[in-house]
């Protein structure tokens, strides 16, 4: 992996997570100049956008259910998640996610 600069990483980190249109821009981007930073973003942005479709699964079938309070518990557990990954981007860290982040990393470890 080629280290250009670590500006180009955290450029490529932020926009990893405005959701699927940016994390295309992203990979791109990151294919074009490779940052160890920004592999880490995509790989941890792509683990986010495959929770939040499990999530929203979740949401759908709890509100069929008739429980959709539940669904918005995980939703908003997504958000924080989501908040945290944007902010460490932001700041130009690696900073894992809780609970799942190592397993991002691992899993996707292609990417990069």
């Amino acid at each position: 992996m080629t280290e250009t600069s670590s500006d180009n990483g955290k450029t490529v980190g932020i926009i990893s997570y405005l959701w699927l249109i940016g994390w295309v821009i992203a990979l791109i981007m990151h294919n074009d100049k490779k940052t160890e930073l920004g592999a880490f973003h995509v790989r941890q942005a792509l683990g986010l956008m495959i929770l939040w479709i499990i999530v929203s699964i979740i949401n759908f079938v709890l509100g069929i259910a008739g429980i959709p309070f539940v669904g918005y518990i995980f939703s908003l557990g997504l958000l924080v998640l989501w908040i945290l990954a944007f902010i460490g981007a932001i700041q130009g860290e690696k900073k894992l996610l809780p609970v799942l982040g190592a397993q991002f990393q691992d899993w996707f470890k292609g990417i990069g």
